[in-house]
């Protein structure tokens, strides 16, 4: 199984290392973002991995959507608190972390599912620079270099037919709207099984401590990034 080396499973308890999710990251997502690696201060568990995680568990709904509300750090205990169609991620003390809504009719196959997760968690190695660059030099603002901090706000999968093999995945949009400091992007796709278009996707990312557009520390940013992927 795709998952099973990323996560903990203590019965409906799981966790997950810094290892395990920085692994994940890098490994499945081709995410090199900072706050994923084994070492950084402000550690978080890829988003990622958690809608993962949950698609494993409960298998693909016609519309399925996660509404994150809390980094999650390594080696705390969560659960699922089931709810009629919403599931949310908690750990002991009740802290929520994650809103997992479904409706119409699901499927379980493992076949199609796991596919899909890389497939859609694959697009987190695009977000920087492919994506995230050209919009912030269009709105001229950039992440700021010496904190630089993306996560995602939430995630989204709509068929209008359920898959039952292999689901292509295409970017379709990306935007950004700057608030102030703060930046909201969404990417949005398109998801096909054999040529024929069966739904749609999204993701909502939050871009926080954003500065002055400045090409100089960008085309750094980019180098430094690069490198990281580099040598993973």
């Amino acid at each position: 199984m795709l998952l099973e080396k990323y996560v903990q499973q203590n019965g409906e308890y799981f966790s997950f290392t810094r290892q395990q999710a920085s692994d994940f990251a890098k490994q499945v997502a081709s995410d090199f973002n900072p706050i994923h690696d084994e070492d950084a201060k402000r550690f978080c568990v890829p988003g990622d991995l958690l809608f993962s995680y949950l698609l494993t568990r409960y298998g693909v709904a016609q519309r399925l959507s996660c509404q994150f509300s809390g980094m999650v750090g390594a080696e705390v205990e969560l659960h699922c608190a089931e709810d009629s169609d919403v599931i949310t991620i908690v750990d002991g003390q009740n802290k929520k972390y994650l809103s997992f809504q479904r409706s119409g009719p699901s499927q379980q196959d493992l076949n199609v599912i796991e596919p899909l997760i890389q497939d859609y968690v694959r697009f987190s190695g695009q977000n920087f620079p492919h994506i995230l660059q050209p919009l912030m030099q269009r709105h001229n603002v950039m992440i700021n270099p010496q904190r630089p901090l993306v996560i995602y706000e939430s995630m989204a999968l709509e068929f209008e037919f359920l898959p039952s093999q292999k689901v292509d995945l295409s970017l379709t949009a990306s935007s950004l709207s700057v608030e102030g400091k703060r930046g909201n992007a969404l990417l949005q796709f398109s998801l096909k099984e054999n040529g024929k278009l069966i739904g749609s996707g999204e993701k909502r990312m939050i871009l926080s401590n954003l500065v002055p557009y400045d090409d100089v520390q960008m085309t750094q940013m980019v180098l430094e990034y690069n490198s990281r992927k580099a040598v993973a």
